[in-house]
């Protein structure tokens, strides 16, 4: 970011978008704290890190419109403990959801990079995913580049707190991931029991 600037930090979010284990929550506070030392403004940090955040989920994007609805199937159908009608009820939710869960989605660590491949494999018309993108990613980037901004040599104490957000998603994930397993293996030996 000292270096190449707003683009610098542009370029990283937009990276991170594609490799979510780079945490916005640290990149987007010390772009904050980068522009408070004069390297660039904090308007541009945030106009920068909101344009890689679009650039990286229309790419996110593009791969789950190339792989396609037809594929996802054939690949779903394969995996154990699912099924077609589990993606076909996630199908539907989406077409109910999808806007609200674009927006929203960009401002939940993990899902943040994640809801574009649906939304490409979906076909979300692309000018609704970018505004819904840029919207949320506006609101989430500039919540906290000015945090970073505003703490300064202190931006670090940013991650701590997001740390906690990102925990509390994670442990969210774990527990619906486990919820899921139990019941579908419980209702696997269930109907085996009664063949």
């Amino acid at each position: 970011m000292e270096r190449l600037g707003g683009p610098g930090a542009g370029l990283v979010i937009a990276l991170e978008n594609l490799f979510p284990p780079l945490p916005s929550e640290v990149i987007l506070p010390l772009a904050g704290f980068t522009a408070s030392q004069g390297t660039f403004s904090v308007q541009g940090a945030i106009a920068w890190t909101t344009a890689g955040s679009v650039v990286g989920a229309l790419l996110l994007y593009t791969l789950g419109a190339v792989f396609g609805r037809e594929r996802l199937r054939a690949v779903w159908g394969r995996l154990p403990l699912v099924n077609l009608e589990d993606l076909d009820r996630t199908e539907a939710w989406f077409s109910r959801h999808g806007k609200k869960a674009v927006f929203f989605g960009r401002m939940v660590p993990i899902f943040r990079s994640l809801i574009s491949i649906p939304a490409g494999v979906e076909r979300m018309p692309v000018g609704i995913f970018t505004l819904l993108t840029l919207s949320g990613s506006l609101i989430w980037n500039t919540i906290f580049v000015l945090a970073g901004y505003t703490l300064g040599e202190n931006w670090h104490v940013v991650e701590e707190y997001a740390g906690v957000l990102q925990l509390v998603v994670i442990g969210a994930v774990v527990l619906g991931v486990a919820w899921f397993v139990v019941s579908r293996v419980r209702t696997l030996r269930a109907r085996r029991s009664e063949v």
